[in-house]
């Protein structure tokens, strides 16, 4: 699972069958300092995720499990909202 923020959505009306009725979110990676790690990428939203708020996401056999549906072309799918993140540093 990694952490990442909603920067915007993607609509397309022709897609692949298994995306049908799937909202599409572009997701930027962040690190545990919120800093951007890595290119945006599109994700499959399974929780009902807004612009802006911050993520969890997996990507992979684990994206697609959490879509139910297991022969897709689903790479990556949000699978958690965060509300806050802790990280203590010695």
């Amino acid at each position: 699972m990694q952490i990442g923020k909603i920067i915007g959505t993607v609509v397309a009306t022709r897609k692949d069958d298994s995306l049908v009725g799937s909202k599409l979110m572009i997701t930027q990676p962040l690190n545990f300092r919120n800093e951007i790690e890595g290119k945006p990428l599109i994700a499959v939203d399974t929780v009902g995720a807004g612009i802006g708020e911050l993520i969890i996401y997996t990507e992979g056999t684990a994206a697609r499990n959490a879509t139910k549906k297991h022969d897709s072309s689903i790479n990556a799918a949000i699978i958690g909202i965060v509300d806050n993140i802790d990280v203590w540093e010695d």
